[in-house]
């Protein structure tokens, strides 16, 4: 049977089940929002004269829930205009409908009855072949599906997200022993291709895979506070990035996830596990007095931290008192911050002989050793642990490359000194010659299978750009960027710069990468797999060569970026650019000239110049102005004040996009530009759409002249500006600011209507932008952003 997935009904509409819902309708799927029909009218209700039949009373508690998404941070949804693909209803009225649903998934309360009762519900109504599956967290999946129907229990399975479903990557994919391998399968490619998510299998098994494991951890770290006579602050301040962990370390996470929630998690797996395992699941008293006191973390206001005005202050878990946050002051912090590669760091903190490495190795021995002993109970292979640990938790390595970090041979024999007990399964691998986990096979990652070395499985739509270039090599390399054949014809742009920032270097690959792709190739890539895209030009050789009065300097970079981005406008060959996570500044003036854009859902694009004090100088303004242009009909006429108006605000403002879809909506991409839900296929999808250009019979643009608003328009844009100043809400530099940008996007003193051409444009941008650079207030601006990472109001 083939699987296809057009339609779905989420059941339950709290924080978990709206976002599952906003998801879907963030990839495109009409959804079904069902829940509970109230029993009770509201104060509200009653005074409004309504009844308990009436429709609003009847879907308040999901209407509710539509509302509270609008309104969450982070937004659950890409776009508040995919609302229109959610349709509520409630378990009593609607549950008929489920018949037309492709996919149904579960997310009520964590009880068993609950659950079953609704399931004999659904295998009334639903349409055989329709996929159900629960977001249980961990009740057994094998258990829910007793006493269903032959044809339910072959399509039921497992799905846990994790919570915020649109952020986080992991999704555990549980089958019950009655599920059809070929809806497993289904799911997975599903999971990966459509959801956008990194799918591991899971087995039954309380918990699964990463609230197993990740529960297992922060209990032990619990544990190794009290034992050590650590304070909350300093564990938190060893066990986040210095590891490679998330910056919320052990107790802001508890804090984020509610200690309330996180207790329900741990009893689950205490109630179903004995011996030892039990006693480490068994939750500290200090952390149930906490629960009883309603200090249940971020959403109670207090947890393990207290916020008193601009003050942070941490729990002592003896008296229950807050003082101020300590942290951990060792030599091996400082020693780590100049050791270069996590792998490197993770081994110097741990084996270090001070309180960060006893901490550290206290944490690690025993996770480690647990995690080894899960294998093959929880999933089928070292690889499904680790990238659990990574895409559900946030870790840069999972618990068997952190064992390869820190050594095999050198963490067992201290294992064994202190009498910890190791288990068969890395016995055996060390006596089998093999000495880490992963190993690389052709120049793909491989991993210890419990035998032998077996490569790790792919999705043909991963490209792994080190793997990569490891593997293939590069075509030209400097400091800044590299050149790299993706095969079939398409070459990919890497930069890999500090920050990823643009300077001469980068700007020289691109010129030399376009010349290349029109003699020799089909099209070109612009992509990375660096933290952000871009986060604009570089900043700090910008400042330098104004304090030094070097604008003769300045203007050439200036004008050799510009000449760049027409370079990739005006292409033989189709560009397409790859934009994701912070694409700002000149990572976004890169994206702008490109003959497509793929970006990612989560790309955060804006023009952000004015923030440093500046205006885009990379053709930026001209850039997003022929966007806004791009997509006008012939032969109607036009209001181009009233696009110069957007544009000026889109720019003056910094707005930057909370996603792709709204980069979309803010005109950096236009209706034929693409998204991956999946950044890990975003490289392949981009790949996909230079070939597809090239396959069509890509022209370049033919360059044309501009239609501005000149000087009526320049006074027009100045008007809000102007009253923002005289308010007292800007000052006198943001109105010089907003006067040079006005300018520029006004097209000059010129009459309305003129049709100017493109260069004309870009010299106006970089005079206006080379006069900002020389103005002390400025380069102020621009130090402070440097120094402090955020803008200076001068």
């Amino acid at each position: 049977m083939t699987y296809n997935i057009k339609k779905a009904a989420v059941l339950g509409s709290g924080v978990m089940g709206s976002g599952i819902a906003a998801h879907l309708a963030n990839i495109g799927i009409p959804t079904l929002l069902l829940d509970i029909a109230p029993k009770e009218l509201t104060a509200d209700e009653e005074a409004k004269g309504l009844s308990l039949e009436h429709p609003a009373v009847r879907n308040r508690i999901v209407n509710g829930a539509l509302q509270k998404l609008v309104k969450q941070k982070p937004a659950p949804l890409t776009s508040k205009k995919n609302l229109s693909l959610l349709t509520v209803g409630n378990f009593e009225d609607d549950l008929g409908k489920l018949k037309d649903v492709d996919w149904i998934i579960e997310v009520v309360v964590e009880n068993l009855a609950i659950k079953q009762s609704l399931y004999e519900k659904i295998d009334a109504v639903r349409t055989p072949g329709t996929i159900v599956s629960s977001n249980t967290s961990g009740i057994s999946i094998n258990a829910m599906a007793e006493g269903r129907s032959e044809d339910f229990q072959k399509h039921f399975l497992g799905t846990h997200f994790f919570n915020p479903p649109r952020y986080l990557k992991l999704l555990e994919v549980i089958p019950a022993n009655t599920t059809a391998s070929e809806v497993v399968s289904f799911m997975k490619t599903f999971g990966e291709d459509v959801l956008g998510k990194g799918v591991v299998l899971a087995k039954d098994t309380p918990n699964f895979i990463a609230n197993r494991i990740g529960t297992y951890g922060l209990l032990i770290t619990l544990q190794e506070m009290v034992k050590g006579n650590y304070s909350v602050g300093e564990v938190d301040s060893v066990t986040g990035p210095l590891i490679g962990r998330p910056k919320s370390a052990t107790f802001r996470t508890l804090d984020v996830v509610g200690l309330d929630t996180f207790i329900h998690v741990a009893k689950n797996v205490y109630d179903q596990t004995t011996g030892e395992e039990q006693q480490v699941f068994a939750v500290p008293e200090f952390l149930q007095k906490m629960v009883e006191n309603g200090w249940l973390g971020a959403k109670s206001g207090q947890g393990f931290f207290l916020k008193q005005g601009k003050e942070i202050l941490e729990i002592d878990p003896n008296t229950l008192e807050y003082s101020p946050v300590k942290k951990l002051k060792t030599p091996s912090i400082e020693m780590a911050k100049q050791t270069r590669g996590l792998a490197n760091k993770v081994k110097a903190l741990t084996y270090a002989k001070d309180r960060t490495g006893e901490l550290l190795w206290g944490i690690f021995a025993p996770t480690l050793i647990y995690s080894v002993q899960l294998h093959g109970e929880i999933a089928d292979d070292i690889v499904a642990i680790d990238n659990a640990m990574k895409w559900g938790f946030g870790w840069q390595q999972g618990p068997f490359e952190i064992w390869d970090a820190l050594g095999v041979k050198d963490s067992i024999a201290k294992m064994e000194a202190e009498g910890r007990e190791v288990p068969v399964f890395v016995k055996e691998m060390l006596a089998n010659g093999f000495d880490t986990f992963y190993t690389e096979i052709d120049g793909d990652l491989a991993y210890y299978n419990g035998s032998e070395y077996v490569k790790v499985p792919v999705n043909e739509k991963e490209i792994n750009v080190k793997r990569y270039k490891k593997k293939h090599g590069v075509i030209k390399s400097n400091t800044g960027a590299s050149l790299i054949d993706l095969g079939d014809g398409i070459a990919l742009l890497e930069f890999h710069s500090q920050s990823n920032a643009i300077g001469l270097d980068i700007i020289q690959m691109i010129n030399f990468a376009v010349d290349e792709v029109e003699a020799n190739y089909k099209g070109l890539v612009i992509g990375n797999q660096g933290k952000n895209f871009c986060v604009g030009a570089n900043l700090g050789m910008i400042l330098v060569e104004a304090q030094d009065d070097n604008i003769f300097e300045l203007d050439f970079v200036i004008k050799a970026f510009q000449d760049a981005m027409q370079k990739i406008k005006y292409s033989r060959k189709p560009v397409v650019a790859a934009p994701f996570a912070m694409t700002l500044g000149g990572g976004a003036e890169v994206c702008l000239p490109a003959a497509h854009i793929q970006a990612t859902m989560e790309t955060y694009m804006g023009l952000v110049e004015v923030g440093v004090g500046l205006i885009p100088g990379g053709g930026g303004n001209k850039a997003l102005y022929q966007k806004f242009l791009k997509g006008l009909p012939n032969g109607v006429e036009v209001d181009y004040q009233h696009i110069a108006n957007k544009v000026f605000e889109t720019i003056a403002m910094a707005k930057v996009s909370t996603s792709g879809e709204e980069a979309r909506e803010n005109n950096f991409l236009d209706f034929a530009d693409g998204i991956s839900v999946n950044p890990d296929h975003q490289l392949y999808d981009a790949k996909q759409a230079a070939l597809a250009l090239y396959e069509a019979g890509y022209q370049p643009p033919v360059p044309t002249k501009v239609p501005v608003v000149g000087a009526s328009g320049y006074g027009t844009l100045l008007i809000g500006a102007q009253g923002l100043f005289e308010s007292g809400y800007i000052s006198e530099h943001d109105l010089k600011i907003a006067k040079k940008l006005a300018y520029v996007i006004a097209g000059g003193k010129v009459p309305y209507g003129t049709l100017v051409d493109e260069q004309y444009l870009l010299n106006l941008e970089r005079e206006a932008f080379l006069s900002l650079v020389a103005d002390p207030l400025s380069q102020q601006r621009m130090q402070h952003m440097l120094l402090k990472g955020k803008p200076l109001r001068n």
